[in-house]
């Protein structure tokens, strides 16, 4: 969330960087509500003078041995109409919450203007593009080719956009996750940590995906309750990525100076409706309602989040290199970014069937975003609580880079060669080959 004096100090400022993020901001009902808050404040300062000046003559007219009783009535009258103008600030700062739970984050100085993808900048290339000698299969042909991958059983059991894995493709799944969370264990210094896949609401507004985004997520309501109009808050969502659960650790609490940076990994399954993109990669493993990803969340001094930032991309692309699988980074522009993002970097890994990259983590500062709508602090040198900065990404996707994989080893007839770094994971199996033949 952003910070409200940013906008009652440079409105204009505010509003037009917010336009780079195709978002218009509400300025006439800000302006509006802006208009009757201060107004209101003000009158509750002067009824707030006026008792505290009758309150006083009370006292004086007692120790005088005079009659009270107007004086009582006027202070009465005064706490009737105080309390009535406190009732309406509250209902005017609700609104003005509600106004700025749905605005994004500002854009970073250093991010590109743009309206969509088309306008992303690429910053650099990793990795040598295969040329096969065949035609190149996609990821579903070679994953049910080698009776690996069954999206009809899925369908059964589940529905569209969930896929079952079999056999050594299963087991190449889990391995690529293992290899990733022990490469940032143990080369890059991050805290394993094993998370609830069900939150809460306070915990999805305070990442940013409540209240703009609920259509996105899957709602869990436990026992099969009903809820009442005051309490419509379901029991549980599933969360859409471990961001969410890691993040929401320092949720109000306030850390000591001392424990920072805190590094944050967790393994889990995330679960999105992905509203909005029918139509989009409804073939295969790239866009499923539920997918493995291996996040990681960096809780940093708001001195140190852009020097963090570059460590979290370096991460993720760590684990391509280890691959060896050919990838290029981009800087997106302000129109491309995710909600609470200030500065993102997309990796994109090559896919030989599409001819094309496709992106496989997003590594963002959040600067103090979603750390004001969470309340996570720190005590700075001089002992005073300052809101911290947070900074996520993937590192990576496992079932995109599951994908990559199948693409970019598969062979001639058929087969997959399991990466390298891969087969430790894998009982050294070197191949995937036809279920039953391995």
């Amino acid at each position: 969330m952003l910070d409200i004096q940013l906008l009652r100090t440079d409105l204009n400022q505010v509003t037009r960087k917010l336009n780079t993020r195709n978002y218009h901001f509400p300025v006439d009902r800000f302006n509006h509500l802006e208009a009757r808050r201060k107004k209101i404040q003000t009158q509750t300062q002067e009824l707030q003078a006026r008792r505290n000046t009758a309150s006083k003559q009370i006292g004086l007219a007692k120790s005088k041995g005079e009659d009270t009783s107007a004086i009582l009535t006027e202070v009465a009258q005064l706490g009737d109409e105080l309390k009535q103008f406190q009732d309406n600030l509250e209902q005017i700062q609700s609104e003005l919450q509600k106004i700025m739970l749905d605005v994004p984050n500002l854009p970073h100085n250093s991010v590109p203007e743009g309206t969509g993808e088309e306008d992303n900048q690429e910053i650099r290339r990793w990795g040598k593009i295969p040329a096969f000698e065949f035609e190149a299969k996609d990821h579903v042909a070679i994953g049910e080719g080698l009776n690996l991958l069954d999206f009809e059983s899925a369908a059964k059991l589940s529905g569209a956009r969930f896929s079952l894995m079999k056999d050594g493709l299963a087991r190449l799944h889990r391995a690529i996750a293992q290899f990733m969370l022990d490469t940032h264990i143990q080369e890059h210094g991050y805290t394993e940590t094993y998370t609830p896949y069900l939150v809460n609401r306070d915990s999805l507004q305070g990442t940013g995906q409540l209240p703009k985004f609920e259509e996105d997520l899957f709602v869990v309501n436990a026992g099969g309750k009903t809820f009442t109009e005051n309490n419509q808050t379901p029991d549980y969502y599933l969360i859409p990525t471990a961001e969410v659960s890691l993040t929401n650790i320092v949720r109000n609490e306030i850390v000591a100076l001392k424990s920072l940076p805190l590094k944050f990994v967790a393994h889990t399954p995330c679960f999105r409706s992905e509203a909005g993109s029918y139509g989009k990669d409804t073939r295969g493993l790239i866009r499923q309602h539920q997918f493995d990803k291996v996040e990681l969340v960096h809780i940093v001094h708001p001195d140190e989040s852009y020097t963090a930032l570059e460590e979290l991309i370096s991460n993720a692309e760590k684990i391509l290199q280890e691959l060896d699988l050919p990838y290029r980074v981009m800087t997106l522009c302000t129109g491309d970014m995710g909600f609470s993002a200030a500065k993102t970097y997309d990796i994109e890994v090559w896919l030989p069937a599409q001819k094309t990259y496709r992106e496989i983590s997003s590594c963002s500062n959040c600067e103090s975003f979603q750390a004001r709508r969470m309340q996570a602090r720190f005590r700075n040198k001089n002992g005073k609580p300052e809101l911290l900065h947070t900074l996520n990404g993937s590192g990576l996707a496992v079932g995109r880079t599951l994908v990559a994989i199948l693409e970019n080893y598969q062979n001639a007839d058929g087969s997959v060669t399991v990466p390298e770094r891969l087969r430790p994971y894998m009982n050294g199996l070197d191949q995937l080959r036809i279920a039953g033949g391995q």
